[in-house]
C-alpha cells in the first residue's frame, strides 16, 4: 500500500474516542483480574499497603511517647505488635512508615520506566546515529556497578529528600529496561499503522506515545512494576546502611534502629524486627502477583488459552 493510501485510510482517534476506550479497558482489566486469583491477591495487596500508607495515618495519629516499662513488650491488645528499644507502638509505626517506601518507590519506577521508554522507542526509531549513541551510552552504563555507585553518590550528596532518593534511584535503573524497549519497538515500526502517521507527517512524540507504546502497555506496566520493587530494595539498603538520615517513621529506618539498638539480643524483640521486612516483604509479593497477571489481561491470545 501507498503512503497516500495510508494517509486516506488513517483517522487520527478523538478526545472522547479515546476516553471511551479507557473506560471499556478498564472495566475489562478488572473483570478480567477477577478471574486470575494469584493477580486478584496481588491487586487487593497493592491496594490495602496504599490504603495503609496514605489513607489509614489520616485516621491514627503518631504516637512517639516513650514507656521505658514497655521496651520490647511482647505483643498485646494495647501492642498488637510490640514495643520497640524506646516502649512505642510497632504497629503505629508500620502505619506512619509506608508513605516514604512508597512514594519513591512509585517516582522511581516512573523516573526509570519514562527514561528506558522514551529513549529506547526513539533510538530505535530514528535509527542511525542516534540509535547508536543511545546505545553506547547504555551499553557503558551497563557496565558500571550500580550497588557500589549508588553508594558512593549517596555518601556524597545528603539524601535528606525523598525525591532526591527517588531520582537518585530512577537514574540508576533504566539501561535494561532501555534495551528491552528498543528490541520491542524494531519489531513495530514496520507496522501499517505506523507507516501511516509517518505519511501523515505526524511529530515523532506522537508516534512515540500515541502509536508504537499503547502497543506495548502490558511490556511497560510489567516493566514499571519489577523497576519498583527494585527501588524498594534499593532504598531499603540506603537506610539500613546509614546513608539516608534518619528521620522520620520509614519501615527501613525501623530495620536500621531494630540492627544498631540490638533488638536481636532481646526474647521478645523479634515482632519489631519483622515488622518491616513483611510489610516490604508483602508489598513486594503484592507487586509481582499483579505483574504475573497482566501479560495474560493484555494479551487476549494468552487469555483466551488459559
Amino acid at each position: 500500500m501507498s503512503q497516500a493510501a495510508l494517509a486516506q485510510a488513517y483517522t487520527p482517534p478523538s478526545l472522547g474516542d479515546r476516553l471511551a476506550r479507557a473506560w471499556w479497558a478498564t472495566v475489562e482489566f478488572l473483570r478480567v483480574l477477577a478471574t486470575r486469583p494469584v493477580g486478584l491477591a496481588g491487586f487487593v495487596g497493592v491496594l490495602f499497603f496504599i490504603v495503609l500508607a496514605f489513607v489509614v495515618p489520616l485516621l491514627v495519629p503518631v504516637n512517639t511517647t516513650v514507656d521505658v516499662g514497655a521496651i520490647y513488650a511482647a505483643p498485646s491488645l494495647s501492642h498488637p505488635l510490640g514495643t520497640d528499644y524506646q516502649g512505642r507502638d510497632v504497629m503505629n509505626q508500620i502505619i506512619h512508615g509506608g508513605r516514604d517506601i512508597l512514594v519513591v518507590a512509585f517516582l522511581a519506577g516512573i523516573i526509570s520506566t519514562f527514561i528506558a521508554v522514551t529513549f529506547g522507542a526513539v533510538a530505535a526509531l530514528l535509527g542511525g546515529w542516534v540509535d547508536g549513541v543511545v546505545m553506547a551510552i547504555t551499553d557503558v552504563w551497563l557496565t558500571i556497578p550500580r550497588v557500589p555507585l549508588l553508594v558512593v553518590i549517596a555518601t556524597i550528596l545528603r539524601l535528606n529528600n525523598i525525591v532526591l532518593v527517588a531520582v537518585l534511584v530512577g537514574v540508576l535503573a533504566w539501561p535494561s529496561l532501555l534495551r528491552a524497549v528498543r528490541a520491542q519497538v524494531l519489531s513495530l515500526r514496520e507496522r501499517d499503522f505506523v507507516e501511516a502517521a509517518r505519511a501523515l507527517d505526524l511529530s515523532l512524540g506522537h508516534i512515540v506515545f500515541n502509536e508504537i507504546l499503547p502497543n506495548m502497555r502490558s511490556y511497560i506496566a510489567i516493566s514499571f512494576i519489577l523497576a519498583m520493587t527494585q527501588a524498594i530494595y534499593a532504598q531499603a539498603g540506603l537506610i539500613f546502611l546509614g546513608l539516608v538520615p534518619l528521620s522520620g517513621n520509614n519501615w527501613g529506618v525501623m530495620i536500621n534502629l531494630a540492627w544498631t539498638r540490638g533488638a536481636i539480643f532481646f526474647r521478645d524483640s523479634l515482632p519489631y524486627i519483622l515488622s518491616p521486612v513483611m510489610a516490604i516483604a508483602l508489598f513486594q509479593l503484592s507487586l509481582v502477583s499483579l505483574a504475573s497477571a497482566l501479560e495474560d489481561i493484555f494479551n487476549p491470545r494468552l487469555r483466551s488459552s488459559g
